[in-house]
């Protein structure tokens, strides 16, 4: 009891003598002075940048701007901690201590921790790491402790074969693939809505872009996180390079349509919306278009995968990439005895009632109905319908049907025949 008493006595002594030391008084007014230009500092900054300074309006990149205008609240308390950071030094420098002018700025960094768990995290475990590694963190670097605790961790490893450990570097590998693949997520939410806003670019071009962005996002963050385990990125390198050749081989299909996709994407032949015919007659609206294959989806519910490396290296029929309207015929034929100068202006009229069909006066001529005759075959004449229609003539849009049950009534209307071959047979007695 009397040591523990003799201890406490020290330790009070010790305290009264440091507080009562020009140090101390020092160290205080370097506080103020770091805190007073920080303030201003601050001050300066949201001032005259107009991003904290003025509430963001609507047009493009409005969540970026959103959260930068946000982010004005943190400017004051990172303006402090760079202060108090360059505090630190100037007071270990000149006065030979420097712990109070450290103590604030753990301070500091508890208040920016709490800012930023107050107005920008709304991830419960997020917050809840700040709250319990955060800010104790910034407590013991407040106190001169943080060193020690991390020569600590470092000190209790464990050794698996030729690999060694340290408790510190797992519970630094963890913290930050915690933090740099939340950041990350949030930054590919981010970053894919703003290019798919680009209304400037086409859909199949945003989509590339925001799948290259993606990839070389989540590359990028695991590069840092194997950085931060304290792997070799050189030797990475010289794997990857084998593993890429290796890959080459083996995926050479896969790795095809994928650059295929890209160059799809870029070049603009296709675009989703299309209606594409492949080499082999089948054929579908494009519905979806990423890094690997197409997707067609033809009018009977049926789902056509087609590689990418199909639109490169073999042809295909792009219906409606850029041109909407296209032209269809309608065969029939009628008996010789039909008056045809009669019969053609019914028909025109016939073809241009429907509402689909392109018609008027207004048209240039080879884009109005049609009608005339093909050919003189054995039963009859026959006549070829043309007509323009906005899309293709199936699913929705299905004109042809329509049009043939019209033009059968308006010919039953005026009496006119739609011959059919006949065949005579005559039945030979033999003597």
């Amino acid at each position: 009891m009397t040591w523990l008493i003799d201890q406490l006595e020290m330790i009070w002594r010790g305290t009264k003598l440091e507080f009562s030391s020009p140090e101390f008084y020092l160290q205080i007014g370097v506080v103020i002075l770091a805190l007073f230009l920080g303030w201003i500092m601050a001050a300066a900054i949201v001032k005259r940048v107009s991003v904290f300074r003025d509430p963001p309006e609507a047009g493009v990149l409005l969540d970026l701007r959103s959260a930068l205008h946000r982010s004005a609240v943190l400017v004051l308390p990172v303006s402090f901690a760079i202060a108090l950071g360059i505090a630190v030094a100037i007071s270990t420098d000149v006065i030979g201590k420097g712990w109070l002018v450290k103590a604030a700025q753990g301070l500091v960094f508890i208040f920016v921790a709490y800012s930023l768990a107050k107005h920008f995290l709304k991830n419960e475990t997020l917050i809840a790491l700040l709250k319990w590694v955060g800010v104790p963190i910034a407590l013991l670097y407040s106190v001169g402790w943080l060193d020690d605790v991390i020569l600590h961790l470092e000190g209790m490893t464990v050794k698996i074969g030729n690999i060694e450990v340290s408790l510190y570097a797992v519970i630094r590998t963890l913290l930050f693939g915690f933090v740099l693949f939340w950041f990350g997520r949030l930054s590919n939410v981010t970053g894919k809505r703003v290019i798919r806003s680009q209304e400037s670019l086409e859909l199949g071009t945003r989509e590339v872009i925001a799948k290259l962005f993606e990839i070389g996002l989540f590359v990028v963050i695991f590069l840092l996180l194997l950085n931060v385990m304290g792997v070799d990125l050189t030797a990475l390198a010289v794997f990857g390079g084998a593993l890429g050749v290796g890959l080459g081989f083996g995926l050479q299909q896969i790795a095809s349509n994928f650059i295929s996709g890209i160059i799809i994407l870029l070049d603009r032949s296709i675009a989703i919306g299309d209606y594409i015919q492949l080499e082999d007659g089948r054929k579908g609206m494009l519905r979806e278009l990423n890094m690997r294959s197409a997707t067609l989806e033809t009018f009977d519910g049926k789902d056509i995968m087609v590689p990418n490396e199909k639109f490169i290296t073999t042809t295909f029929t792009n219906w409606t990439h850029d041109n909407k309207l296209q032209r269809y015929p309608i065969n029939f034929q009628v008996a010789y005895k039909t008056d045809l100068e009669k019969m053609f202006p019914i028909l025109r009229e016939v073809i241009a009632s429907h509402p689909q069909v392109l018609s008027g006066d207004e048209l240039p001529i080879e884009l109005r109905p049609d009608a005339e005759i093909s050919k003189f075959a054995d039963s009859g004449i026959e006549i070829l319908v043309e007509f323009w229609m906005e899309g293709i003539d199936d699913g929705p849009n299905r004109v042809g049907a329509d049009l043939l049950l019209m033009i059968w009534t308006a010919l039953k209307e005026n009496g006119i025949q739609i011959p059919f071959p006949q065949r005579e047979v005559s039945l030979r007695q033999e003597k």
